[in-house]
């Protein structure tokens, strides 16, 4: 797709607020109206389409892809499609621990205790926390409840908990920056700790760097979408 406007506007539409190209109104893929409630949310996606060159590259355009996901694929059904992230709260990545080595188990208590402690006194859950990847059960009522807890959040913060519990492995985590109880910056840091040990212990390798890089920027794509509502 080639460019084909001059400048994109945040503008009042249906209620909210909508995307203009040249006064044209944008469009979801689905063929509905990209209207967000945010008027601050609105101008950073007029911000992604304004910064496009001649050739449009979707890819430079999270905050559009996370709002065309909320109205076409969330809105619809929003408990159908927060499904695949409230699984997390079956396996999710903060109760599952190192085995072999005392550093990195300290570095995970330290990291990850707080989320945990965090969500059992926020949403009265209990954890049952393990060392090793063998599958641990958790109590069926932690699971109930934290599955109530995202389906709280309406389409558009849906769908930019996806990414965010996809990317760390962690519905809590999720969670918590979505009830902003911690920094993006601190989430991202316990979510990816397991890595940068790794990394600091064996050394880096530049292809590993890159895709941390490319999924620490999608985090913060959420993050911010999130803080823009």
């Amino acid at each position: 797709m080639k460019r084909f406007w001059k400048r994109a506007d945040a503008v009042r539409q249906h209620g909210g607020w909508g995307i203009a190209l040249d006064a044209r109104a944008v469009n979801t893929p689905k063929r509905a109206p990209l209207v967000v409630e945010s008027e601050a949310l609105a101008e950073a996606i007029a911000a992604e389409w304004e910064a496009q060159g001649e050739d449009i590259a979707p890819a430079s355009m999270p905050l559009t892809g996370i709002a065309n996901a909320a109205i076409d694929l969330a809105n619809p059904d929003p408990a159908a499609f927060a499904e695949p992230i409230a699984a997390y709260a079956a396996s999710d990545l903060l109760c599952y621990r190192d085995d072999r080595d005392p550093a990195l188990q300290a570095e995970q208590a330290a990291a990850w205790n707080p989320l945990l402690a965090w969500a059992e006194a926020r949403h009265g859950v209990e954890f049952a926390i393990t060392q090793g990847v063998l599958p641990i059960d958790q109590p069926p009522p932690t699971i109930a409840i934290l599955r109530t807890a995202l389906l709280a959040h309406d389409p558009f913060r849906l769908a930019a908990l996806t990414p965010l519990v996809t990317i760390g492995g962690s519905l809590v985590a999720g969670l918590a920056l979505a009830e902003e109880a911690f920094a993006a910056d601190q989430l991202w840091d316990a979510v990816s700790l397991d890595e940068r040990y790794q990394e600091r212990r064996w050394g880096a390798d530049s292809e590993a760097q890159k895709a941390r890089a490319r999924r620490e920027a999608d985090w913060h794509h959420a993050a911010r979408f999130l803080r823009l509502l």
